[in-house]
Formats: structure tokens, C-alpha cells, sequence
């Protein structure tokens, strides 16, 4: 082993300079150094020898100013494949308006100044899989029809993004099975065969200044995963045709995460947000499982659904609905001092999981309602008429109401989540502690009418889950006499059917002559006349 190899690190496979024994730059033969160390008499030789859309490899070699510019006027700013591997710019790297006919390659490639590639176009693959940008780093207008990959990579200055596209709308077959997304096309067609698997990944990517990924546009994937931002972060009218995905991201800055349209998912699972977090999207799901938000967070969505299973909401918190519907489909181990939810549909949303229920505010939200007409069953009593109330999901699901419906979707919401997690919230509903989370919630209800039927409920509760005895018979009474108190309607029925009974009664012993005493009979007066006699003749009468 030679002591160049020695200093080399153990991924250079390239043929490295002969002029110093430090410099990584690839060899060019037949000079057997790199672009640097040539001669002057060698370099425009070399440089005489360019043409457009000609390859260029320029692996680990210290890259000037004025070096890059005379390349690139040498293809006329169009090149073909492209290789930059831990190349180092010593000044300004201006690539604006460059043309990549095939793939190109930055990575572990360092940048002491400004980076730019403004309105640059890759028509293939380009990666900075660990590259350092000291200072600021534009993609700005640039168009990358395959796949981007900025895995590692760290911006010490603002990062701009605006405008960009990310992939391409070509068609062809997909790649062959197990080649993943990460992968080069050899194609030197300049199609991009695997367009339907393309992406742009950032993980673990370290933004220190500004990222600004306003008007991008992402035609695949668009992965976070475990990135950190510094500073402020936006993402205002991006287009993402497929998931968006923040897992394990941290933001130590405000992150603006919209207006923008997501197609498919927006994945926040595991997020840290040290400062406000404002989501403005819709048509997707919206993931926030585990995610830690330290400052404000404001969501506003549209034909969404949320999921806030085992989040930490530490600051005041909204989740609004802008338009269509928004369905809440897990609230699991939700820990939040403030949220306000507006507008959301909890029909199938457990509440039972919540660990502070007291801070939940419930703004025009759509809940579940018992199943209406009569019922029959084994028990007392054997007849049961349902009113039209409001009750919670888990109420809807204990009394065995949505054996198809909630059951269904608890059942799949239990089981492993993406994380691989496992089993969550597996706590059968108790009437008890069901009793308990409607009095905790009923402060949180704007509707008067709804926080009635969750007093009915608390009460409801307490009485199914009462033991059989005296205490569960008076609370039997008071339900059935006026609904708790709650039912005026009851207790005037009952009062009418008293009325009405008392009425009967009265005009049936009214009515009805008992028997066994002797008929009363009226004295009769008789006038009695006197008879005429001969001595006394009557009055009017001659002779």
C-alpha cells in the first residue's frame, strides 16, 4: 500500500493525482494528474478538447473560480455526466443556467462560498448526498426531472429551494423490482425509465440559515426524514404530487408548512417544533403522531384527516376546518394544555385516551348519535325509546352501536402504526370512566345543546355503571321521571298521563251508582175535594 492510498479515504476508487500526494483530484491521462496540477500548456490542451454535452469528471479536485467558468464556457454549459465527488470549490460555484444531459453527481463535495444553480436543468438523477455549502445554496428555478438526493447534507446560509421542480411527468416502465429510488439509470437516452418511482429526499439534511421551498414543486415523494432547521422554514404554495414526509424532523425556527396541496400524506410523526408550527393544506392525511410542539400550532385543512395519537401540544393549539370535511381519527394519549378543535368530525374519534380532556375545546364539531326508534331487549326495561343527543365515540362503541362502523376503524386503529410501534390504547370504554370524561369535557362545548347531552351522559354513565341497588333504582327514578332533570319533556308526559288518570278516575266514580241501597222515591201530594150534600149545595150549582 502507498502512502497516497493511505491518506485517501476508503471510498476513493478513482485513479488520484501524482502531484501531491494529498490531492484527491482524479487523474486525467495521459498526464497522470488532476485539472489543477496540469501545466498551462496541459490545461488548455484539455480545455481545447471539450465540446458540448461532452462527460466531465472532476472527482476531488480543487475547483477556482475562474477554473469552473473556463469549463463551462468550454461545453457551452451543457454537460453530460456529470462528476463532482468530493470536489472543492475554492470560490463562487456558478452553475446558472447549466445544462446536466445525464446524471450528475455532487457528493461529499465542499463549497467555501456561494452555490448556485439558478434555472439549472438535470434532465437525469443528481445528488449532494453529503455536501457542505457554507454559504448560501440555490436551486432556485432549477428543474431535476429524476431523482434529487440531498441526504446529509449541510447549509450553513440560507438554503433557496423556490420554484423548483422536482422530477418529471415522463412515462416508461418502472425499474426493475428492488432497485429502490435512490438508483442511476444507465440510459444514455436522456429518458428517465423510472419516472413513476422519482423523489426528492432530504434526510438528515442540516439547514443552519433559511430554507425556502415557496412555489416548489415536488412531482414524487418529497422526504424529511430527520432534517433539521436552524431558522425559519417555508413551504408556502408547494405542490407535493405524492406524501411529504417530516418523520423525526426538528424545527428550531418557525416552520411554514402551507397553503400547499399534498396529494396523498403529510407525515409529521415524531416532529420536535421549538417555535410556531403552522399547517395550511388539505385533501390528505395528516399524521402527527408523537410530534412535540413547543410553540403555537395552527392547522388549517380541508377533505383532511388528522391523527394526534400521543402528541404533546404544549402552547395554544387550533385545528380548524377550512372547507369539506375533516374527520379527527385518533386523539390517543394526547397531551395538550390548549386545542381548539373547530369543525371536526369525532363520530369515530375515541376521546377515552385523552390525558387532559379539561383542555379541549370543541367548536361546531360533528359526534355520534344513538340509534333511533325503539329497542327490545332481555332486561328492564324491556322496552327502550332512544332520544337524539350527542354522545362521544366511545360511548357509541361500549354500547355496541357501531359494530361495523367505529369498531371497524378502532380495531385497525390499534394495531401497529407506522412507527412499528405495536399495539396502542387497547383499554376497553368503563361507564364509569366514561362518566368522569363527560363531565371533564362538557366546560370545552360551545353548544349549549350539546353540553346537555354530555350531562346526560355523565349521568347515563353513572347510573350503568352504579351497582344494582338502591342508589342505581333512585337514579333509574330520576332517568326515567325527567331525564335527570334534563328532559322537561318527560316530566311533562308523565304529568299529562297523571292528569289524565285523575281525570278518569273522578269521571268514573261519577258515572257509576253503587250498589245495594234502596231506590229514593218522592212523596206525592194529593188534593182532596169534598163531597156536595143535600142541606149544602155547591157553590154554583142551582137548586
Amino acid at each position: 500500500m502507498t502512502p497516497r492510498s493511505r491518506i485517501a479515504p476508503l471510498d476513493v476508487v478513482w485513479r488520484t493525482c501524482d502531484a501531491v500526494p494529498e490531492c484527491l483530484g482524479v487523474a486525467h491521462e495521459p498526464y497522470g494528474r488532476c485539472l489543477t496540477h496540469l501545466t498551462p500548456a496541459q490545461a488548455a490542451e484539455f480545455l481545447r478538447g471539450l465540446t458540448p454535452g461532452q462527460a466531465l469528471d472532476l472527482r476531488g479536485t480543487l475547483v477556482s473560480e475562474d477554473l469552473l467558468a473556463r469549463v463551462l464556457d468550454g461545453v457551452e454549459r451543457h454537460l453530460g455526466r456529470a462528476r463532482f465527488d468530493r470536489a472543492v470549490f475554492t470560490g463562487p460555484a456558478r452553475f446558472g443556467e447549466v445544462v446536466f444531459a445525464g446524471d450528475a453527481t455532487f457528493d461529499h463535495a465542499k463549497f467555501d462560498h456561494l452555490a448556485s444553480f439558478y434555472g439549472a436543468r438535470f434532465l437525469r438523477n443528481v445528488s449532494f448526498r453529503e455536501a457542505r455549502f457554507l454559504r448560501e445554496f440555490s436551486l432556485h428555478d432549477a428543474r431535476m426531472c429524476g431523482h434529487a438526493t440531498f441526504d446529509h447534507v449541510t447549509v450553513r446560509g440560507d438554503a433557496l429551494f423556490g420554484a423548483a421542480q422536482f422530477g418529471a411527468a415522463q412515462f416508461g416502465a418502472p425499474p426493475p423490482r428492488g432497485t429502490g429510488n435512490a438508483s442511476f439509470g444507465r440510459a444514455d437516452n436522456g429518458l428517465l425509465p423510472e419516472a413513476s418511482f422519482q423523489k426528492a429526499s432530504f434526510q438528515r439534511a442540516q439547514f443552519h440559515g433559511f430554507a425556502a421551498f415557496d412555489a416548489a414543486v415536488f412531482h414524487g415523494d418529497a422526504c424529511f426524514r430527520g432534517a433539521r432547521f436552524h431558522r425559519a422554514v417555508s413551504f408556502r404554495g408547494s405542490d407535493c404530487g405524492a406524501s411529504a414526509e417530516f418523520q423525526s424532523a426538528r424545527f428550531e425556527g418557525a416552520a411554514y408548512l402551507g397553503p400547499m396541496r399534498i396529494v396523498r400524506r403529510l407525515s409529521l410523526a415524531g416532529v420536535r417544533a421549538c417555535a410556531p408550527l403552522h399547517i395550511d393544506t388539505g385533501g390528505c392525511r395528516v399524521v402527527l403522531r408523537a410530534a412535540a410542539v413547543l410553540g403555537r400550532l395552527a392547522a388549517r385543512l380541508s377533505d383532511a384527516e388528522v391523527d394526534l395519537r400521543d402528541a404533546r401540544l404544549a402552547g395554544l393549539s387550533a385545528v380548524t376546518r377550512r372547507s369539506g370535511r375533516l374527520r379527527v381519527t385518533s386523539l390517543d394519549g394526547l397531551d395538550a394544555d390548549a386545542l381548539t378543535l373547530t369543525g371536526v368530525d369525532l363520530r369515530a374519534c375515541g376521546l377515552d385516551g385523552l390525558r387532559r380532556p379539561e383542555g379541549l375545546r370543541l367548536r361546531e364539531c360533528v359526534f355520534a348519535a344513538p340509534p333511533g326508534g325503539l329497542g327490545l331487549r332481555l332486561g328492564w326495561p324491556p322496552v327502550r325509546w332512544w332520544s337524539r343527543r350527542r354522545v362521544i365515540a366511545d360511548e357509541h362503541l361500549w354500547r355496541g352501536w357501531a359494530a361495523h362502523g367505529l369498531g371497524e376503524h378502532r380495531a385497525g386503529e390499534h394495531g401497529v402504526d407506522e412507527r412499528g410501534a405495536g399495539p396502542a390504547g387497547d383499554r376497553a370504554p368503563d361507564p364509569a370512566r366514561l362518566a368522569v370524561l363527560y363531565e371533564r369535557l362538557r366546560p370545552g362545548v360551545d353548544d349549549t345543546r350539546v353540553a346537555a347531552d354530555f350531562a346526560f351522559g355523565a349521568m347515563e354513565m353513572r347510573r350503568l355503571g352504579s351497582p344494582r341497588g338502591r342508589g342505581r333504582l333512585l337514579l333509574s327514578l330520576y332517568w326515567l321521571a325527567c331525564g335527570y332533570g334534563l328532559r322537561a319533556g318527560r316530566a311533562l308526559g308523565w304529568l299529562a298521563l297523571v292528569a289524565a288518570v285523575v281525570a278518569g278516575a273522578v269521571c268514573w266514580a261519577a258515572g257509576v251508582r253503587p250498589e245495594g241501597k234502596p231506590a229514593v222515591h218522592r212523596p206525592r201530594v194529593a188534593v182532596v175535594r169534598p163531597a156536595a150534600s143535600a142541606s149544602r149545595p155547591a157553590h154554583g150549582l142551582g137548586g
